[in-house]
């Protein structure tokens, strides 16, 4: 009986992971989990009931005072918006002709669309199905290979949430406590350097194949003022759009809140000036923005009730300590919370990773000591926020289980096969890991811009 109260936590955790697997939803799992080892160690006098009557003001706590959560609508308002006021089909013609001449220009296209259209990359699922539905049917209709269109939406489609002002990075800065400027800045650099590497990789296998990636033959013939005002209303205005919500708050200027209403606002007036603003389209994305944020803000409290009775059994205490028995030291510690990061990726998305391990893994990752490496312990936290975005995107990524995969297999046309998409991601997996590589050995891709725009 001693071994089963002393390792309550535990025996949580070995619920949680079987529960998870069984495709329930993952809200009810955790809220279930919770409720149930309550009453299990309320039995074994290990939880008094009252504390349940603790819940409600720790959910009030995490959603009605927290600065954070309450942007996530109106991010989520502008993210929908711009999905759905046609705004990705304009801007995929747009850069379509201003890239005409570059090999492999859809594909480089679709890259840059996922950077641009960075805040509509709510979750995993949304964002790879409606690249795939706006630049997919045409790709292959134009000769491309379906592995090598297929790679590059999905990279498109998962670079987003790593680039701000997307809304894991809003979650991510909450839960590992580190400002939300910091947590923008510190993924900016590595989410352009993969986009760079990515773009390479497109224009140097479509120079050695050509039959990869055929140069498109149809583009409409424009003169330079129709191609500036073209550009300016496809390219400009959402980029305008999105450089004032990341910069009023990396400036100081707006809260997240402030920051993410204007953002909504601006979507409106781009939906408005797009020529799609209507009672019908407000009504979709108000109701889509609605459904998302329910959906959203049920899991975050779940996984508040599973976070409350797994730190009342001292789970979080109980995590560390076998984590350092573990004898692994720092970097040992580090790489054991990512490959486990890395391999629930392959089964849910980036919003349940957060919300269940990090609350969970904090007080490890709080633990370790990478001052020397980093710089100080602010700069170690930037740094580790950056790992764990790079790596959850990397792991959507990774066949055969990448989350990211088989969203793509449904919304793709039926001509294009599952092997087809696993052998299109193979180069991207492999730049993935490059760019992780890269931010382990060099750190100050992710701390050298929050140092000098914002400061420690």
């Amino acid at each position: 009986m001693d071994f089963l109260t002393d390792n309550l936590a535990l025996f949580m955790c070995f619920a949680l992971a079987i529960l998870l697997f069984t495709g329930f939803p993952v809200a009810l799992v955790l809220a279930g989990v919770g409720i149930v080892f309550g009453l299990i160690g309320h039995m074994l006098g290990e939880f008094p009931f009252i504390a349940y009557y603790n819940i409600p003001l720790r959910i009030y706590a995490t959603l009605g005072e927290n600065l954070i959560y309450p942007a996530v609508p109106m991010l989520l308002f502008m993210g929908i918006a711009l999905e759905k006021s046609g705004i990705g089909h304009e801007l995929l013609r747009c850069l379509e002709v201003l890239l005409r001449r570059v090999p492999a220009n859809q594909a480089v296209a679709v890259t840059l669309i996922g950077i641009i259209l960075a805040p509509s990359a709510g979750l995993i699922g949304a964002s790879v199905a409606t690249l795939a539905f706006l630049a997919l049917p045409s790709m292959l209709q134009r000769g491309y290979r379906p592995s090598f269109a297929s790679g590059s939406i999905a990279a498109a489609g998962t670079l987003g949430i790593v680039l701000p002002p997307a809304i894991m990075l809003f979650f991510l800065s909450d839960l590992l406590h580190v400002q939300v400027a910091h947590a923008f800045l510190s993924t900016l650099v590595p989410g352009l350097l993969l986009a760079v590497l990515y773009v390479v990789y497109y224009v140097g296998a479509a120079i050695m194949d050509p039959g990869i990636a055929p140069p498109a033959k149809d583009l409409p013939m424009r003169s330079a003022v129709e191609l500036a005002i073209y550009t300016v209303r496809s390219l400009a205005l959402p980029l305008l759009l999105i450089g004032l919500v990341l910069g009023s708050i990396i400036a100081g200027w707006t809260t997240p809140i402030q920051s993410a209403s204007v953002g909504a606002a601006g979507a409106i007036l781009l939906m408005l000036l797009n020529g799609s603003l209507s009672m019908k389209m407000l009504h979709q994305v108000v109701v889509s923005t609605a459904q998302l944020t329910a959906m959203v803000f049920f899991v975050v409290i779940a996984a508040t009730v599973f976070s409350y009775v797994f730190r009342y059994f001292s789970g979080d205490a109980l995590i560390l300590e076998m984590m350092r028995g573990l004898g692994f030291g720092n970097w040992g510690m580090l790489l054991t919370i990512l490959a486990i990061i890395f391999v629930l990726g392959f089964f849910i998305d980036w919003i349940e990773i957060a919300l269940i391990t990090l609350p969970i893994f904090y007080p490890v990752l709080q633990s370790l000591d990478f001052s020397s490496y980093v710089g100080s312990p602010e700069l170690a936290s930037i740094w580790i926020t950056a790992l764990i975005a790079l790596n959850l995107q990397t792991s959507f990524l990774t066949p055969p289980f990448g989350f990211a995969l088989f969203f793509l297999k449904g919304s793709a046309p039926p001509g294009v096969t599952l092997m087809d998409i696993y052998r299109g991601v193979a180069p991207i997996v492999a730049i993935q890991v490059l760019g992780m590589a890269l931010v382990l050995a060099a750190p100050g891709l992710a701390t050298w811009l929050p140092i000098e725009v914002v400061g420690q």
